[in-house]
C-alpha cells in the first residue's frame, strides 16, 4: 500500500486504519455473510457494511490526495463505523470486522477534530 508522505502519524494511522476496515468489512460481507445467510445478510447490517466499507474507502481517498474536506469525511466515516461495529458484535464470527470498525471510527473522530 503506499503510504501518504507527511510527518503527521495521526494521518498514516488513519489511512492505516480506513484501508483495513474496508478490507475487512468489503471480505467479511463478501464471504462470511454471504456463506452464513440468515441475520448476517438482512439487509439493514449487509447495507451498513458496504457502506463502511465505500466510506472508509472514500475517507482514505481524501486524505491520500490531501483535500481539504478529510476532516469532514473522516467525520461522517467515524459515525458509519462505529454503527456497523454495534451491528457486527450482535453477530456469530464477525469480531474482527467489530474491531477493524471500532479501531477505524477511534482514528477518523481523531482526524475529524
Amino acid at each position: 500500500m503506499f503510504m501518504y508522505m507527511t510527518n503527521d502519524q495521526s494521518v498514516q494511522t488513519c489511512i492505516a486504519a480506513c484501508d483495513n476496515c474496508h478490507q475487512t468489512c468489503l471480505q467479511a460481507a463478501m464471504n462470511h455473510c454471504l456463506e452464513l445467510g440468515g441475520r448476517h445478510v438482512e439487509a439493514d447490517h449487509f447495507r451498513l457494511m458496504m457502506n463502511c466499507a465505500e466510506i472508509c474507502q472514500t475517507s482514505l481517498n481524501f486524505m491520500l490526495s490531501g483535500s481539504p474536506y478529510s476532516n469532514q469525511i473522516c467525520g461522517i466515516c467515524a459515525e458509519i463505523c462505529d454503527a456497523c461495529a454495534e451491528s457486527c458484535e450482535q453477530l456469530d464470527g464477525m469480531d474482527d470486522c467489530a474491531t477493524a470498525c471500532r479501531e477505524c471510527a477511534e482514528s477518523c473522530r481523531e482526524m475529524s477534530g
